[in-house]
């Protein structure tokens, strides 16, 4: 046998390997399975403090169609809903849940979904709110379509992670994987019509910690990630 031929059955000895090797580590295990499922018309409240349910407003929409099927492969749930307050100023909830975040149904973030549907992202930036009495970082954007400029605030739970960019995703992704896991994970998003931003933000923060400490005690790591130094990859 020629060398070319011997370096070609190596090569091809090595690929069948690393496919098993692959395949052997691909995780079985959904950690929604493990931890219990969500319905998310009964985590959130439609009521809490001072914010009601608009009922004069119409559903917000996470995506446009043209996303539509792909939403539905990374998403099991969504919920979109307008709150207002007496002095009848609105914030716009959007959360979308997955039980399989894996590498083909990582979560759809704004900065895609909004440019899809004609909006110009002209601001980007990290930051924290103040939630149940801990930060929770956050990112912060602003919308432009035409006249209608939208603050955005939202985040991403990966298992129970917050995930703000698409590097960390895929790290608590990877850190699952390795203990043959596939984490759920959530997308958080808070949003209103404002063209002045900071006050926007601050609404948004109040309405956050608000609806957040609303939420069933047993819930709330699941919306907002593990508080620091508790953030084990499996609980």
């Amino acid at each position: 046998m020629t060398s070319a031929r011997i370096n070609g059955a190596i090569a091809l000895v090595l690929m069948v390997l690393a496919f098993s090797a692959a395949w052997a580590m691909r995780p079985t295990l959904h950690l929604a399975d493990k931890i219990g499922r969500l319905d998310l018309e009964q985590v959130f409240p439609k009521q809490f403090g001072e914010w009601v349910i608009d009922e004069r407003s119409a559903p917000v929409q996470l995506v446009s169609p043209v996303l539509q099927e792909v939403i539905d492969r990374i998403y099991n749930q969504t919920l979109s809903r307008t709150y207002v307050n007496p002095q009848g100023q609105r914030i716009m909830l959007s959360v979308a849940y997955g039980g399989d975040q894996s590498d083909a149904t990582r979560a759809h973030r704004p900065e895609v979904c909004y440019p899809a549907q004609g909006f110009q992202i002209v601001s980007s930036s990290t930051g924290a709110v103040q939630v149940a009495g801990r930060d929770v970082r956050v990112r912060r954007l602003v919308a432009k379509a035409g006249g209608r400029i939208e603050p955005i605030t939202y985040w991403v739970i990966t298992g129970n992670a917050v995930s703000l960019t698409g590097t960390e995703q895929k790290l608590t992704q990877m850190r699952y994987t390795l203990r043959g896991v596939i984490p759920d994970g959530m997308l958080v998003r808070v949003s209103s019509i404002d063209g002045n931003y900071e006050p926007a933000y601050a609404l948004q923060a109040k309405f956050i910690d608000g609806l957040t400490s609303a939420l069933p005690t047993a819930y709330r790591d699941r919306v907002i990630g593990s508080a620091p130094g508790q953030g084990k990859v499996l609980q």
